[in-house]
């Protein structure tokens, strides 16, 4: 029901005078604003500010990057919108688990080809320090700082990244099972010692051992021992490392092949 003017009762009426006063506010607001000129919301829905993208940060050392890596950046993406990659420098590499096989310029190039990659920081420590994680969230506006859920010890034995998670900054993602650069190195051993014992007698022990995962006695009786890989590339596993779209109808198609085998910043160039 309505309020008429012409009934003195109604002036009243407390549900009248609140109505009143809430007209007579909006009209003021609205006269001042047009008067100081001030931007007035359209339509009475207030414009709420742009929400700041959630950036996270992921650490590594990426020697001899490999599906493992990539997948661990996929993983690090899909926590936030944006995702910053510090690559471990050579001296910290040194001093934490050994000498790199791939230079830093190397790894910042294979790193920074990554498509889930948005930003690289250069010579990033091995472990999360107080200083380096307030610059990372002063500097580089960073939300969360990710890592696997496999441990990452330093010599004396400390938590890597105790201070982030002490911060309750820090998120975990599950670490590729049946790949890594210790692998890698292995079965690049594997092939020389088997080489150098006998080429005709040893010429495909080396895909038996990778396919039934068996260590094969030398003649020395030496065994040759290395991780073997259970990688298996299925649809779900394709359909997470691609983007889901098609080439566009004018879009420009080009084909390259090779063997890629130890990828490397070559390879990214070319």
């Amino acid at each position: 029901m309505g309020f008429e003017l012409g009934h003195p009762e109604n002036l009243q009426n407390p549900r009248f005078i609140a109505t009143c006063l809430v007209g007579g506010i909006v009209i003021g607001v609205s006269v001042l604003g047009f008067y100081f000129g001030y931007p007035l919301p359209s339509m009475g829905i207030i414009r709420r500010k742009k929400k700041r993208p959630v950036r996270v940060y992921m650490d590594g050392c990426f020697d001899m990057m490999h599906y493992g890596h990539c997948n661990a950046l996929r993983q690090a993406r899909a926590l936030g919108d944006e995702l910053v990659v510090g690559v471990v420098s050579d001296a910290e590499i040194i001093a934490n688990k050994g000498p790199p096989v791939t230079p830093l310029h190397e790894r910042m190039i294979m790193v920074s080809a990554v498509k889930w990659v948005d930003e690289v920081i250069p010579d990033a420590p091995y472990a999360i320090t107080e200083e380096f994680m307030k610059r990372l969230f002063t500097e580089y506006n960073i939300d969360y700082i990710i890592h696997g859920d496999d441990p990452c010890l330093l010599p004396d034995g400390t938590d890597a990244y105790a201070l982030a998670k002490k911060a309750g900054r820090y998120k975990q993602i599950k670490r590729t099972e049946g790949v890594s650069s210790t692998d890698i190195v292995g079965r690049m051993l594997l092939c020389v010692r088997e080489r150098s014992v006998s080429d005709t007698h040893n010429r495909s022990s080396l895909q038996r051992q990778f396919s039934h995962g068996k260590s094969q006695k030398f003649e020395d009786g030496v065994s040759g021992i290395t991780r073997v890989s259970e990688f298996l590339p299925t649809s779900r596993r394709i359909v997470q490392f691609s983007n889901g779209k098609g080439p566009g109808p004018d879009a420009r198609i080009v084909y390259i092949d090779g063997a890629f085998d130890l990828f490397h910043a070559g390879h990214v160039e070319v």
